[in-house]
């Protein structure tokens, strides 16, 4: 047989192929071409099958699909072509669509009607379905904004031919929640400025949604530049947060997040706010054994050590100096490189009796000498009787 002879078979059988297909038919292909309004698929017949774009987007009107991509779909027509639709319209399905749908995973659309123990009344075509509570949506929400509307679900059983169907909606919102994640896993990286919503803290930080179900971890130390006891001080369960990520790990599946490094660093300044020998007032925060913290202003604290409390060796620093307690100090040594600060409250008092010996001895070199010889006539005077 010649060359010319086996390509016309060939041609033929594809276009025997193509007519096999009826309406109504759930049929496989891939993906060859995503256009503005249509996509091209090819069955394995002559030519391509079209299918709305519109029908390949989530509810967020992302593309679930990429060329390449094998699909299922019904034929919905066969006039000038094949037209598949992934989803069955409520109104235009008959028994068997729905029969296959269930067989094929394929996706139905259905009207809920109502809600009754249990979950709620779905109508697809004339068939009644039931969709139980937890399988209407992701999160739980007030079963009244379901009512009336038109969704797409997955029929997950059906039995006694078609008088008894249960259907989900949740298999196709983590479908596409699942394929919006990874979307926009591949957009966070370490340094990036991302928006969420604050879903739950605890005692070492709060969990953000960023979106299509993604979450990272704001901890404790992240949230501000002076310490934080209390997570629930910073940020509530609800609260919109703009944070910035700082590691990506296990393939976006651990995010962490800070808030404190989208305000200035205050021990960016410090060698110029607090030169050596300055005497400021703070706060004190904690007390260890080797000397007390002193907050001088949120995000910095200094220690004082134990040699520079004042507090003799046998006395007790934890009672003499509480946490909370207002106290006066000298900045004694900045480093800040490693964000320390050495500062003394017995300098203080050095320092203050320093200044009382300087302001005498200022005045004793600024004293007139008038002074000093109107004070000897006097003596001499008084002595001047005895020697007479």
């Amino acid at each position: 047989m010649s060359e010319s002879s086996d390509d016309f078979a060939a041609l033929f059988e594809a276009s025997i192929k193509a007519k096999r297909f009826e309406k109504g038919q759930t049929i496989e292909g891939t993906i060859v071409a995503i256009g503005p309004e249509v996509a091209f698929v090819d069955v394995g017949g002559k030519g391509e099958a079209t299918i709305d774009v519109g029908e390949l987007k989530d509810e967020d009107g992302r593309l679930e699909v990429a060329v390449g991509d094998r699909m299922q779909a019904v034929v919905v027509s066969t006039a000038g072509g094949l037209t598949l639709s992934r989803r069955l319209a409520r109104r235009a399905a008959t028994a068997r669509q729905l029969e296959d749908a269930f067989h094929s995973g394929l996706a139905v659309e259905g009207k809920v009607e109502s809600q009754v123990k249990g979950g709620f009344e779905v109508r697809i075509a004339r068939q009644r379905a039931f969709c139980p509570l937890s399988q209407i949506d992701l999160t739980r929400a007030d079963p009244s904004v379901y009512i009336g509307r038109v969704y797409s679900f997955r029929i997950v059983e059906y039995k006694e031919g078609g008088r008894n169907i249960i259907v989900s909606r949740r298999p196709l919102l983590e479908e596409q929640q699942k394929a919006a994640a990874a979307e926009l896993r591949q957009s966070i990286a370490p340094g990036a400025i991302v928006t969420g919503h604050v879903t739950s803290v605890r005692e070492f930080g709060a969990f953000i949604d960023l979106g299509a179900g993604v979450q990272g971890l704001l901890h404790v130390s992240e949230m501000s530049w002076s310490r934080v006891a209390d997570p629930s001080q910073i940020v509530k369960p609800g609260d919109a947060v703009t944070v910035k990520v700082l590691r990506v790990e296990d393939e976006g599946q651990k995010i962490a997040l800070g808030l404190k490094q989208l305000a200035e660093d205050p021990w960016a300044r410090v060698d110029d706010t607090y030169p050596t020998g300055q005497r400021r007032d703070g706060r004190v925060t904690r007390v260890a054994s080797f000397g007390v913290f002193v907050e001088l202003e949120p995000g910095i604290e200094g220690l004082v050590p134990a040699s520079e409390t004042g507090v003799p060796r046998e006395g007790d620093i934890a009672r003499t100096l509480p946490p909370g307690t207002q106290v006066s100090v000298v900045v004694l040594e900045v480093d800040q490189p490693a964000r320390r600060i050495r500062l003394s409250i017995k300098g203080v008092a050095e320092a203050q009796v320093a200044d009382e010996v300087r302001a005498f001895t200022e005045r004793q070199d600024t004293a007139s000498p008038e002074r000093f010889g109107s004070l000897a006539d006097k003596l001499r005077s008084a002595l001047e009787p005895r020697k007479k």
